[in-house]
């Protein structure tokens, strides 16, 4: 199984929000320039504030050789766990995530994966994802710590863009903030080098409670010649609420290794 299929899994894992009234980009109106330690502030002050999440959605999978829609059941438990459910009429695959490490296994081809962080670090070119940077990223936050580097600020197609100013290694950062909400409207991770692209866009936002979360998601990671796209739509949200995390790999399934 290649690379980038193991990493639409766990992707396919990683992404999910939740249901109501949606909120829109202004538009129509010129935006007032900001500084980006502002636009960064902001971000952070209007982060997501819960214990516990409970959401139903519906996930378009495609690879290029597989396509799936299944329905999706996500739950999490801010900063211990994120735990997902797949099912098509019958349960195909599981995936739980905590601070220490990544698991799945999956019915379709009886295999499964447990290990740290080391894996998506690597396809995602740097060696600090953990936990809390998937957490941000399916709260519609930035992935990264945008207040440990410096970034310069723009206005573009009535979005706040954050370049840094000096990016890592072989590694580009791109970060498009919402002017409404300041939750992230794009972010995107390319290896030009290594021809690898991770294009997260949140296409439409939502109020639960009194507080801004995503609703329809779109992923795209491109390696080589290889794409696999999820589009998530979220049908309904409950949080703070008591949540479980039932997982267990069953006997006889296959280890797969991604080098």
């Amino acid at each position: 199984m290649s690379k980038i299929r193991i990493v639409g899994y766990m992707l396919f894992s990683l992404v999910l929000l939740s249901s109501c009234k949606s909120t829109n980009a202004v538009t129509g109106t010129r935006l007032k320039k900001l500084s980006s330690e502002k636009i960064i502030a902001n971000h952070y002050n209007r982060s997501f504030n819960f214990e516990t999440l409970n959401a139903k959605l519906r996930v378009k999978y495609d690879d290029g050789k597989n396509s799936y829609s299944p329905a999706v059941t996500l739950r999490m438990e801010k900063d211990k766990a994120i735990w997902i459910s797949v099912k098509m009429i019958i349960p195909l695959a599981k995936v739980l995530i905590t601070p220490e490490k990544v698991s799945y296994y999956e019915k379709i081809n009886n295999t499964y994966f447990e290990g740290d962080f080391t894996v998506l670090s690597e396809w995602l070119g740097t060696n600090d994802l953990d936990f809390d940077k998937v957490q941000q990223m399916l709260l519609g936050q930035a992935l990264f710590n945008l207040r440990k580097d410096k970034y310069k600020s723009t206005v573009t197609d009535q979005t706040y863009q954050l370049v840094p100013k000096a990016d890592l290694a072989l590694f580009e950062r791109l970060f498009l903030i919402r002017p409404d909400s300041f939750k992230m409207a794009s972010q995107q991770l390319k290896q030009p080098i290594e021809n690898r692209n991770l294009a997260i866009n949140y296409h439409t936002y939502q109020k639960i409670g009194n507080q801004d979360f995503p609703k329809q998601i779109g992923i795209e990671a491109v390696q080589g010649d290889e794409t696999t796209r999820i589009d998530i739509e979220y049908k309904a949200v409950d949080y703070n609420a008591k949540v479980s995390f039932p997982f267990k790999i069953p006997s006889g399934y296959k280890e797969v290794t991604i080098q």
